[in-house]
């Protein structure tokens, strides 16, 4: 396709708004035509290698032809029904089956819905529930942290710890409180002498939980490792601690693994690698690698008592239409198939390895503050000044465009370049893109 014909699409594409739409970032999109395996095709003949697997999502890599077999198969047999009380579908179904204590155990219920925002919306909401179920109606509120991502519903937003995604869609939402980040290269709390940065992040949420009083917090809310926030790996003592804290004072703790689930980190779950189990988890992206719509929350044994036993005028009123979409779940069982036959938790450990010590060689530059990283997730720190740890996103957002220009998608979060490709990439393409983020760094030095 001519650079002119892509001209035509682009001014096609001015009547549609896209997420976080401003004019000036979106001037001169890239107009993807096609994928395959890790690479991206654009129409004006571009080939770029997706450093961040779309939106941290397609696991499996592009052009996996089973998955659109298995979704031509089942929109022939059966596209869509309701899946509210009273009726159900095979796909829905079986998918529920597989996930029982699929990621921890004692998780054995799943609520489908179409993606992230919408599963961390449902997380609020059941928390909620189950504590005016358990008589304890004043628990209402819901503690995250700055910097954290849980999606731009209005109860995700103003769950989210960004200011950015707040400012145009106030007044906030009341009930939500944000501590600390278990941040180990900057962290903006207090650490008290002999303290490690994990013991003071979990201080700073028994201290919010205290100051708000027990009786009014529902839950606490975090993402194994940090990924809107600058991919932000914890101290291995920060978990443990937020558990026995959340068992301390009756709060739910919510796991949002809506990118790190499915193999990411290099386990199937993140928090298995601490040894920790949530009460609610969110999940959406690596379920279906991006193919279909699909997310959810899997609740405890208990929460599922509190909703089965509830009298009628306590029903768990809640979902959407496309909960349990047929389609999704029959594209998420064999996406499901696909990872654990290539055994994609043992890739993304192996091959995330390698990235990260390629990343590493980096830190020569001036400007590379710290490489961080767990599995197939990867973030690289930019800074103006490496002993004062100056983040400098303007420099960030130079070293995207130029790697976007030697033809390496990822993505900037603030002073943080972030990485996570497909779990299908190889050890060359792995290696690809370190080679291509050092010549997008030497040009911009």
């Amino acid at each position: 396709m001519s650079a002119h014909e892509t001209e035509k699409w682009i001014e096609k594409d001015r009547r549609q708004l896209h997420p976080t739409y401003h004019p000036s970032a979106h001037a001169n999109p890239l107009v993807i035509e096609r994928g395959e395996g890790v690479w991206l095709y654009t129409t004006d003949g571009q080939k770029i290698l997706d450093g961040m697997a779309g939106l941290w999502n397609v696991n499996v890599g592009y052009g996996r032809e089973e998955l659109a077999q298995a979704a031509f198969d089942q929109m022939k047999e059966l596209a869509y029904t309701s899946n509210f009380a009273g009726m159900t579908n095979l796909p829905s179904s079986l998918l529920a089956a597989k996930l029982a204590g699929y990621a921890y155990p004692g998780l054995n219920t799943t609520f489908f819905a179409s993606g992230g925002s919408e599963a961390n919306d449902s997380a609020f909401k059941t928390a909620r529930y189950y504590w005016k179920r358990m008589g304890k109606p004043g628990k209402t509120k819901i503690i995250a942290r700055k910097g954290a991502y849980h999606g731009v519903t209005m109860y995700a937003t103003f769950a989210t710890g960004i200011e950015k995604y707040h400012t145009m869609f106030g007044p906030a939402v009341e009930g939500f409180v944000h501590i600390p980040a278990p941040n180990p290269y900057r962290y903006e709390g207090e650490i008290q002498p002999g303290e490690t940065v994990g013991q003071a992040a979990a201080r700073a949420l028994e201290t919010a939980i205290q100051a708000e009083g027990p009786d009014t917090v529902a839950a606490f809310i975090a993402e194994p490792v940090m990924g809107v926030g600058g991919v932000i790996v914890p101290p291995d003592d920060y978990f443990p601690l937020i558990r026995q804290i959340c068992d301390k004072y009756d709060v739910l703790f919510i796991a949002d693994e809506v990118i790190t689930g499915f193999g990411r980190t290099g386990e199937w779950f993140a928090l298995r690698h601490w040894g920790v189990k949530p009460d609610i988890l969110s999940f959406a992206k690596g379920i279906t690698s991006g193919y279909a719509q699909l997310g959810g929350i899997q609740v405890s044994d208990a929460i599922r008592e509190s909703i089965e036993t509830a009298p009628a005028d306590q029903s768990w009123m809640h979902g959407f239409t496309y909960s349990g979409h047929p389609m999704a779940c029959a594209v998420a069982l064999k996406n499901l198939e696909i990872m654990e036959r290539e055994d994609y938790a043992g890739r993304a450990r192996t091959l995330g390895q390698r990235l990260l010590e390629g990343l590493k060689t980096l830190e020569e530059f001036p400007f590379v503050g710290e490489v961080r990283g767990l599995g197939l997730i990867c973030g690289v720190e930019i800074v103006s000044d490496k002993a004062a740890r100056s983040a400098d996103p303007a420099l960030a957002m130079r070293i995207f465009k130029a790697a976007e220009k030697a033809g390496l998608r990822t993505r900037p979060l603030g002073s943080t370049l972030a990485f996570a490709p497909p779990i299908a990439i190889n050890e060359d393409e792995v290696d690809e893109i370190v080679k291509r983020l050092g010549a997008a760094m030497d040009s911009v030095v």
